[in-house]
């Protein structure tokens, strides 16, 4: 499950927690499709990893990539939406880690 990977990924890689809010946004994606992605921020002071950027439902691929800096890292989970085959509409969620 992702949001076990985003914690995992997290705490390995930083050594660092993951704050409640990450958790509740990625819930309200994946059940209430509120957000078409989430950028994830480590907080060097905060010493946890934070929401930095929701993306709105109606935003798409170019947005959520334009939210990523250039030089610094992120975590993020993406909502890809598509058609099958048989033009059936189906959805995907990424966890990226930037």
């Amino acid at each position: 499950e992702v949001q076990r990977l985003v914690n995992y990924q997290a705490n390995v890689a930083s050594g660092m927690a993951v704050h409640d809010d990450c958790k509740l946004r990625f819930l309200e994606l994946k059940t209430k499709r509120t957000h078409r992605f989430i950028a994830f921020k480590i907080e060097e002071n905060q010493k946890q990893v934070i929401v930095e950027k929701l993306g709105e439902p109606a935003q798409g691929y170019k947005d959520f990539a334009a939210c990523l800096p250039p030089n610094e890292c992120r975590y993020a989970i993406y909502d890809f939406e598509f058609l099958t085959e048989g033009n059936v509409p189906k959805s995907r969620i990424f966890f990226i880690a930037w």
